[in-house]
C-alpha cells in the first residue's frame, strides 16, 4: 500500500494529473489519460460512468483501497479527491505498478 501511495505522490509531483470525475470523463472522451485511479469511497454513479468510458477508450482503470480524503492528502490538495487521471507519468513507474 505504501508503494502505491509513493507512486501517486511521484506522478503528482513530476507528471501531469487531472482531478475529479468530470475532468476525468472529459479526458477519457478526448483520449488523454493513460491510467485512471478511483478511490474506495467514490460515489457509485461516478465510478460506473468512469469505468464505462475507460472501457470504451481502453484506458486502464484501477480501484485503490484509499479513501478520497487520504487520496486528496496524497495529492497535496486540501480537499477530497475521488478520481485522478494520469496524463503523463513523469519519472514515476505508476503505469507499470498498478
Amino acid at each position: 500500500m505504501a508503494d502505491i501511495k509513493s507512486e501517486i505522490k511521484g506522478v503528482v509531483k513530476k507528471g501531469e494529473v487531472i482531478y475529479g470525475s468530470r475532468s476525468v470523463v472529459s479526458g477519457l472522451l478526448n483520449d488523454n489519460p493513460k491510467l485512471i485511479i478511483i478511490s474506495s469511497n467514490c460515489p457509485s454513479e461516478n465510478k460506473e460512468e468512469i469505468m464505462y468510458y475507460s472501457r470504451l477508450s481502453k484506458t486502464p482503470c484501477r480501484l485503490v483501497d484509499i479513501d478520497s480524503v487520504e487520496l486528496g492528502s496524497i495529492c497535496g490538495k486540501p480537499f477530497p479527491v475521488s478520481v485522478i487521471g494520469v496524463i503523463d507519468a513523469g519519472e514515476s513507474s505508476i503505469l507499470n505498478e498498478l
